[in-house]
């Protein structure tokens, strides 16, 4: 494993397969997310079950944690190794004319992204780890939906999760067809996943702008 992340072409591989684990999984909690616009019974079924599954808890969570920490190291020591490879600056090379705003600034997104992920831990995950780990409350199957509503009654934290989907939304508009090319797939269906990568892009992030508006100006 070492070796690969030590070449140019096996630290771009590693950051793409950790980028699309990233979005199954984003895309997994935009689908939970979104029926509790539709049905409270729905959400806080898929919510218990989500949060009570012991390969869920145990397995697929601490990847899921292992994952960002990954990406977002990996994203900066990319930074960090092109910066110095840079040989002309951009100003002498324009590259504002060779590359997107997204693509020149996906480090500046990402971090931002990053800290609104420390937010939502410290409001969400970390809440679950104290009622169900660290200060056991009895078990509430119905709690998941009451718990969502109060949370985006705060104009703050909404307002906060409107901005971070936005930079989302940045970031995986070059990062969606960026993870599909370092993983070679350029090929004849290389058009259709540029057009579903924007559709995807702009459809997830802007999904959850809609479920945090609607628990706050519905309740």
């Amino acid at each position: 494993m070492s070796g690969i992340l030590n070449s140019s072409i096996g630290r771009k591989f590693a950051m793409a397969l950790s980028a699309l684990f990233l979005m199954v999984f984003l895309l997994q909690h935009f689908a939970i997310n979104i029926l509790s616009v539709f049905s409270e019974n729905a959400f806080n079924e898929a919510s218990h079950f989500m949060g009570t599954f012991w390969a869920v808890q145990f397995i697929l969570q601490p990847i899921l944690i292992i994952g960002i920490i990954f990406h977002f190291t990996m994203g900066i020591v990319l930074e960090i190794k092109n910066r110095k490879a840079r040989q002309i600056s951009y100003a002498k090379n324009n590259g504002a004319a060779n590359s997107s705003w997204m693509s020149r600034n996906m480090i500046w997104t990402g971090l931002i992204i990053e800290g609104f992920l420390v937010v939502h831990m410290a409001n969400i995950w970390w809440h679950e780890m104290m009622v169900k780990y660290i200060n056991p409350q009895p078990v509430d199957a119905t709690r998941y939906y009451e718990e969502l509503v109060e949370h985006f009654q705060s104009p703050v934290i909404v307002g906060i999760y409107v901005v971070a989907f936005i930079f989302l939304a940045l970031h995986l508009l070059h990062g969606f067809s960026s993870a599909f090319q370092s993983i070679g797939a350029n090929n004849k269906y290389t058009r259709a996943l540029k057009g579903f990568g924007k559709v995807y892009a702009i459809g997830i992030p802007a999904g959850f702008v809609f479920i945090a508006l609607y628990h706050h100006f519905a309740h």
